[in-house]
């Protein structure tokens, strides 16, 4: 009997859309190299990893090419299955013990709520002369929080039709790059994408961990709070926030897009 894989499409409510994650949930923990060999194979933005423990599971997960200290939507998807698969009961929390300490999950209708650190960036230490010749046009703001940049552009068409560089992008020193505005007119109120050339991901469809530092961001700028995000990837998907002191509430939805074996 060989090890369940499954495929999740994460802040999505259709197949095909969102960001996909691969999530495994073992009998015993495994080699960190095995791991990464197996999210080599899977070759998409994030493989989530889960072992139970008292009192929830340890969960890690890979890139392609490194491990990373927070992943959202592979947080999401490893939820979804947790109930799917009936591992926890649907009025039970997911808890997970991370390398960012204790993250939980609640259903909540045909969402799902996760509580996470709040990220919120600075300016000190930026350079945005660097992170304007990386998107290769002017930014409204330029920050740097404990994992990725954040620049703010003009409009969401900017937003929309931004080709960076991603070899620029790639030297800059954190995880990746999150670009941003305010939303022209839609149902959300704020637009995003993400860059992480350097975790080996060119532009990633949905980041569930970016919103950690885009609730606080936006929640400041706009006064309000109970904000509707929109990641505008050529796949796209929607993240709620609710910011709460250090902690952000993000929530999404997902689709469980297929499952296979590891021999």
């Amino acid at each position: 009997m060989g090890l369940t894989i499954t495929q999740v499409d994460a802040f999505a409510d259709k197949p095909f859309a969102g960001n996909p994650a691969a999530v495994c949930v073992l009998q015993q923990p495994r080699e960190a190299a095995w791991m990464q060999l197996v999210a080599r194979e899977m070759n998409l933005s994030e493989t989530a990893f889960l072992v139970k423990r008292d009192q929830g599971y340890d969960l890690r997960w890979f890139t392609p090419t490194v491990e990373v200290d927070l992943c959202g939507h592979a947080t999401l998807a490893s939820a979804h299955v947790l109930w799917e698969q009936g591992h926890l009961g649907v009025g039970e929390t997911a808890c997970f013990h991370t390398r960012s300490g204790v993250l939980t999950a609640k259903k909540k209708g045909t969402w799902i709520e996760m509580d996470f650190p709040a990220t919120p960036a600075k300016r000190d230490g930026v350079s945005r002369e660097e992170v304007e010749s990386a998107l290769g046009l002017s930014v409204k703001y330029a920050g740097l929080n404990r994992f990725d940049y954040l620049a703010e552009v003009e409009s969401e068409d900017a937003v929309r039709s931004l080709r960076p560089d991603f070899t620029k992008i790639g030297r800059l020193q954190g995880r990746g790059l999150i670009v941003t505005s305010a939303a022209s007119g839609s149902n959300y109120d704020f637009v995003s994408r993400f860059f992480a050339p350097a975790a080996g991901i060119d532009e990633d469809p949905v980041t569930g961990s970016a919103h950690c530092c885009l609730g606080p961001y936006w929640k400041e700028r706009l006064g309000r709070d109970d904000l509707l995000g929109y990641q505008a990837s050529a796949r796209g998907g929607f993240v709620r926030t609710r910011s709460e002191g250090d902690r952000v509430l993000i929530s999404g939805q997902a689709v469980t897009v297929l499952r296979g074996e590891l021999v």
